[in-house]
């Protein structure tokens, strides 16, 4: 079975159902993992998805911040959520596709500005919240799985605009990246994105403070696809939609797509 998956921050399901909604007459990919919906489960507008046949839907939500979302044309059977570090967040759940493959989708805290713990609860909370991930995956090695989300880190060096400018600035120092790589270790995590796109810079998010996001392009790679060994080698045509971050009302995040033949 060969299957379309996109994932994406979308910064309010209700307040972006437009251009939800343009997306997936677009790309129709066969799954869509949602992050940010800043939503109850119940207020999810889930009727114009549904006319679009994405009929089936796992998400965990909360009024006004977090939540996650997956939508999908292919039956899918709820498989939980998990709540790391603890902090009463929606901000994981997981589904299993009729195929077998589960799909873990994750949103990882930001960490606030001040990339200290001392002086930053948030920040110690993202690293808190990291560890727990990679204490799972060392006690529960995934198979058959597929990991997306916004992870809130820009790991590698041309993942971000400016290396050196950024090494202070929350989401790329070199303690979340070890954080992080330390998380895709444990499970075996496969970089399905960089796996087929191996060279050059890569953004996913665009601050809207720049006047002109796409002249200034200070973009970072905050938006991840990974897989375990067993499903990784049969995905590609990774890519980013970067043209969805200048939609009317937009994101300041642009979808992450990957195909698997599995």
């Amino acid at each position: 079975m060969s299957f379309t998956l996109a994932t994406w921050n979308i910064n309010s399901v209700r307040l972006r159902e437009p251009i939800v909604l343009k997306l997936l007459e677009e790309e129709a990919p066969d799954v869509l993992c949602l992050q940010e919906c800043k939503s109850p489960v119940e207020k999810i507008p889930t009727e114009g998805f549904a006319a679009l046949g994405y009929t089936h839907l796992v998400a965990r939500g909360q009024k006004g911040y977090n939540g996650v979302a997956i939508l999908s044309k292919i039956p899918m059977v709820d498989m939980g959520d998990k709540d790391f570090a603890n902090l009463g967040h929606a901000r994981h759940v997981a589904a299993k596709l009729e195929n077998g493959v589960t799909i873990q989708n994750f949103y990882v805290p930001a960490g606030g500005d001040e990339p200290n713990r001392e002086k930053n609860e948030k920040f110690g909370q993202k690293l808190d919240y990291l560890t727990e991930m990679r204490d799972w995956f060392h006690a529960e090695k995934p198979e058959k799985s597929i990991l997306v989300g916004d992870l809130n880190i820009a790991p590698r060096e041309d993942d971000v605009w400016d290396h050196k400018k950024l090494l202070k600035v929350v989401s790329h120092t070199p303690i979340e990246v070890e954080h992080l790589a330390q998380t895709q270790d444990a499970g075996n995590w496969v970089d399905v994105t960089r796996q087929d796109i191996p060279d050059g810079r890569l953004y996913s998010w665009w601050s809207y403070r720049a006047r002109d996001w796409d002249a200034a392009d200070k973009g970072r790679r905050l938006d991840h696809v990974w897989a375990t060994p067993d499903v990784s080698n049969a995905a590609h045509t990774s890519r980013v939609l970067r043209d969805a971050r200048g939609w009317e009302k937009p994101s300041d995040h642009a979808p992450v797509f990957a195909t698997f033949d599995v």
